[in-house]
Order: structure tokens, then C-alpha cells, then sequence
């Protein structure tokens, strides 16, 4: 019997563990999505409406305006202190010309020990499987498709499987845990154990704008009101791993919860991209937002009311930014907690306001001031 080791969130493993899943507990595994477009069609694909069937690249929150916008790869690297990058989607091999590049650029700016993975269904350009190889990635994750789980020798992708297992690059498999399919998994789990595949993930299934409907209609449901993963989703996970145990196998079974996502990965990665951005007058809470105050001006032009405050209040140059984008004006948090009073009197909205460090600027909450 092989040990059952607890990690974080409600998540386990048996080992060996893939060392992208180290880097993502620290927050330091950079998300590439490559593309929106996948030749597969996952009923439980969790892709929003702005990525799925769409050709759009993300780094993190961050969307390079076309494939040669790779300033934006190596800077998002740079700020949350990257270890490595996962490459998703869709589906990388729909567009290995360009992940071929980015792995390229990537392996350039930060050195051969910097670690890259990618998801693929292997339904599309598998044949490409060893240029990517040859250009530097470190672990491919095969996903096959629900039908072939319990006899993967009739998958259209064993072949790819096989070829990959050749090239010396960590093979694994990624499906998401599908309650009452334990049967299914432990099938694909032997399979893969017997043809010399490291490790497979299993993540918890969840609910999202693209995959609600699908998932309603085969009668699931959410775990409980806080969450979106689904009921069962974890269970079977466990059920499945603690079977692989049992059975003493070779191979590695990691459960991926959706609370370790966003409560764990997501955390430690804005935290490292905060201490990288903030600005002077940014304060950096606990769990990684950014504090600072905001004043919004309906009558007084922007530039004159920030050169008003500017004088009027003393107050240094690095601590009062006029956002021309969000057309208001930021501020020490400390400064506006003092003069919000005054300036809420002569018409001025004024708020405290939290958002995520991340390149969209996602705000969590608005507090007006003065308290």
C-alpha cells in the first residue's frame, strides 16, 4: 500500500508528484493560454465566453493583443517571479507554431531549468508532439476523451501517448474527477500505469458560464452554496485514489481541488505579482490585494483637481496618480482617510477601494469615505 500525503485544501497524492504542481502551490507557475481554439468538445469544459472556440491569447489576466506581443510572456514572468508555465487552452498542438515559439522565448529569457507543461486532447497535430520536445518542454498532459477511459488501446491518441513516452519528456494524463465514473478512472489509472506514464491528474469538476447548462442537465449539482465545484466531484476523486493505494501501483494521482485553486495557487501568485507592482501608495493586504484610495470628480476636470490636491495638500508626487484610464484619481489610502471629509463636502466621491494585482485590476470591494 502506497502512502496517501494531504495537501492543501482538502487536496491529496500518492507520489511521485509532477514539479509543476510544486511550483503552482507556490504561486510561481505562470498560465498560458495559448489559444481558445480545441478540436475537442468536453461537455465540462470550464473555458469562459470571452476564450472558448476563440483564437485569443492570455498570459495570467493579461491578453496580448497578437501572438508577436510576447513582451507581455516575459514581463508577467518577470512579476510574479515564474518558475515555469503551463500551457493551455483549447489546445496548445492546435497552434504549435506558436507554442513552439513561446517555449522557445521563454527557455531564452529565463534558462533551461525554467519549467514548462501543456494540456492537449492529442486529437490535432500530435505529430508535432517532438518539435515541441526538441524546443524545450518538460511535461505534456495527455486529456482523452470520457468515452475511451475504460479501454484506452481503441483511443484515437494511444498513438501519440506511445510516440511521446519515446521522447524522454514527462508524460501524464489531466481529466477532471467525474462523479460515480471511479470505475472508468482506475481503469485509465492501470492503463497508464502499464505503459510507463508518470502521473495523472485528477481535478475537481466545477461549474462555469460555458458548462452550467451541460452539467445540469446531467444532473449535477453544487457541492454546497460557496463553491462551484460539483457534488461528488471529490469523493469519487478520493475513492479512486485511496484504490490506486491499495493496489500499490507505480504511478503518481494527484487530486486537484477547486478550493486549492483559488485558495492556495491563485493566493501565493497575486502575492508575488503585488510586491512586484505596487505602487507607492498601494498597501498590500494579506491575502495580496491592493488598498488605496480613489476620488472621483463630476464637475472639476481630472488634471486640474489632481494639481489642486497635489499643492493644496502637500502631497508627493509618488503618492497621488491620475489614472486617465479609469478616469479617476488614486491616492494614499492614509492621505484620503484624512482629507475625505473636507472633500466630500465640495462634491467629490471618494472611496476606499481593493482590487487583485493582476493586469485586469479586478476590484473586490468599494468603501466610501469617509467611514
Amino acid at each position: 500500500m502506497k502512502k496517501i500525503n494531504s495537501w492543501f485544501n482538502e487536496s491529496n497524492y500518492i507520489e511521485p508528484l509532477s514539479p509543476a504542481c510544486k511550483m503552482c502551490a507556490q504561486g510561481s507557475k505562470m498560465v498560458v493560454l495559448i489559444t481558445g481554439l480545441c478540436s475537442a468538445k468536453c461537455f465540462y469544459c470550464p473555458l469562459s465566453e470571452k476564450k472558448i472556440g476563440k483564437d485569443r491569447i492570455f498570459v495570467d489576466e493579461w491578453e496580448l493583443a497578437n501572438e508577436k506581443d510576447t513582451e507581455k510572456l516575459i514581463k508577467e514572468a518577470e512579476y510574479i517571479e515564474a518558475s515555469g508555465a503551463g500551457f493551455t487552452g483549447g489546445d496548445p498542438l492546435v497552434v504549435w507554431k506558436r507554442t513552439k515559439e513561446y517555449i522557445s522565448l521563454l527557455k531564452d529569457a529565463f534558462g533551461s531549468n525554467f519549467h514548462i507543461h501543456l494540456y492537449t486532447s492529442g486529437a490535432k497535430n500530435g505529430e508535432y508532439i517532438d518539435e515541441l520536445v526538441s524546443s524545450g518542454l518538460d511535461e505534456i498532459r495527455f486529456h482523452p476523451e470520457l468515452k475511451d477511459w475504460h479501454d484506452m488501446d481503441k483511443s484515437p491518441i494511444v498513438d501519440s501517448i506511445k510516440n511521446t513516452l519515446q521522447t524522454g519528456v514527462d508524460v501524464a494524463i489531466e481529466i477532471p474527477a467525474i462523479p460515480s465514473m471511479e470505475k472508468e478512472i482506475f481503469s485509465l489509472i492501470k492503463w497508464a500505469n502499464g505503459i510507463g506514464i508518470k502521473w495523472i491528474n485528477l481535478n475537481e469538476l466545477e461549474f462555469s458560464e460555458t458548462n452550467a447548462e451541460q452539467l445540469k442537465n446531467k444532473c449535477f449539482t453544487v457541492k454546497d452554496d460557496i463553491s462551484a465545484a460539483v457534488r461528488g466531484s471529490q469523493k469519487s476523486a478520493n475513492n479512486v485514489i485511496e484504490l490506486t493505494s491499495n493496489e500499490n501501483l507505480k504511478i503518481g494521482v494527484h487530486y486537484c481541488s477547486s478550493s486549492f485553486k483559488d485558495g492556495i495557487q491563485l493566493r501565493n501568485r497575486i502575492k508575488r505579482r503585488a510586491k512586484n507592482i505596487a505602487k507607492d501608495y498601494e498597501i498590500i493586504s494579506d491575502e495580496g490585494t491592493l488598498l488605496k484610495g480613489v476620488i472621483y470628480s463630476q464637475k472639476t476636470p481630472l488634471k486640474e483637481l489632481f494639481e489642486l490636491l497635489r499643492q493644496e495638500f502637500e502631497i508627493d508626487t509618488n503618492l497621488i496618480f491620475l489614472n486617465h484610464e479609469k478616469k479617476r484619481i488614486e491616492i494614499a489610502l492614509w492621505i484620503l482617510e484624512k482629507i475625505s471629509k473636507d472633500l466630500k463636502i465640495r462634491g467629490f466621491e471618494c472611496y476606499m477601494v481593493e482590487e487583485y494585482p493582476t493586469a485586469d485590476a479586478l476590484e473586490v470591494e468599494r468603501t466610501p469615505l469617509p467611514l
